[in-house]
């Protein structure tokens, strides 16, 4: 008996352990895994999913998304991001989900660019930055124009965090119902600007 209580209690301590281990959401090589533009938008360069042009206008915000949902996750990734003028932007969306016949997709993004970094927006839903880190927070940890930039981002329940290159922006609960706390993860260049995007090392762990 004690035998079997032992056994049965080592398992329930690493069930947690199998369920969480990380993923990586990127092979570095193909889009298995990912729907979108991958002939006229989104292609692959240096082992990163990459969107844009510092020669040609990217006309209007065009999304990269996982062909699985996610509700409860850790993620991290490394962005990068140039631009020569326009809005020069992208981000980082989870739990959201493609509007029917649209290019658009609502939900959580962790943005990134135009004066945003390590800020929490909700994308063509509520429209509105829901948290974003002060001056001097932001002063720590961004890194210049052009350089390799790393972002984690925690989901749990009704609460979200992000961190930028180490050092936490953004600490919100969620108090509105309704808001959906599953979908697709989706990476962003937007619109109306001439620049280039990067995403690499997407490594998700399910809580």
């Amino acid at each position: 008996m004690t035998r079997r209580l032992a056994s049965l209690s080592l398992a329930v301590f690493l069930l947690p352990v199998f369920a969480g281990e990380p993923v990586a959401l990127f092979d570095g090589k193909t889009f298995e895994g990912w729907e979108g533009n991958t002939g006229s938008v989104w292609r692959i360069e240096e082992g990163a999913l990459t969107a844009g042009s510092l020669e040609k206008k990217q006309e209007k915000n065009d999304f990269l998304a996982t062909t699985k949902e996610y509700g409860d996750f850790e993620l991290t990734l490394k962005w990068r991001l140039e631009g020569s003028e326009g809005f020069v932007n992208g981000g980082v969306q989870f739990r959201s989900k493609r509007i029917p016949d649209h290019h658009e997709v609502i939900g959580y993004q962790a943005d990134l660019g135009a004066g945003y970094d390590g800020a929490l927006y909700d994308e063509s839903r509520r429209k509105k930055m829901l948290a974003q880190p002060s001056k001097e927070v932001l002063a720590t940890c961004q890194k210049p124009v052009g350089e390799w930039n790393e972002y984690r981002i925690r989901a749990e329940g009704p609460r979200i965090q992000l961190w930028l290159n180490g050092v936490q922006t953004v600490d919100y609960t969620e108090t509105e119902p309704g808001i959906e706390t599953r979908g697709m993860i989706a990476v962003q260049i937007h619109g109306n600007a001439t620049s280039v995007v990067q995403y690499k090392d997407l490594v998700i762990r399910e809580l």
